[in-house]
């Protein structure tokens, strides 16, 4: 089992940045990729960002291409969201997952964090 909890959501103005944190425990973590979805309000779960298990490879939604970073710190166990130029569209709860190799699938992902909420006020 990996236990997920994310932090770092909050209210921000349009242009704004914020960084989510995704802390990771249990096995080990850097046996894992880790990916990044968010959910609005009616709407289904989808991709924002992914890393691989050493940081080499990521993967972005293109909604979020350079605005968004994803990055991780296998020794601190904790996967990271660098997100600036903040959209009222981006408003959404974030959501972190492992899954054992890169994607951008959803259904895929073996572990999920309770997610952080994201507003970006106009």
């Amino acid at each position: 089992q990996v236990q997920l909890v994310e932090s770092g959501g909050g209210l921000v103005q349009v242009g704004g940045s914020l960084r989510l944190s995704c802390a990771a425990s249990g096995r080990t973590f850097s046996n894992y990729a880790m990916g990044w979805f968010r959910q609005a309000p009616g709407k289904e779960r989808m991709f924002v960002a992914a890393i691989n298990w050493n940081g080499a490879y990521t993967r972005y939604a293109d909604s979020v291409k350079g605005r968004f970073t994803i990055s991780r710190d296998n020794a601190k166990n904790t996967v990271y969201l660098q997100m600036n130029s903040l959209k009222p569209e981006d408003t959404a709860v974030y959501y972190c997952g492992a899954d054992a190799s890169l994607s951008t699938m959803r259904q895929t992902y073996d572990y999920w964090g309770q997610g952080t909420q994201v507003t970006v006020s106009s």
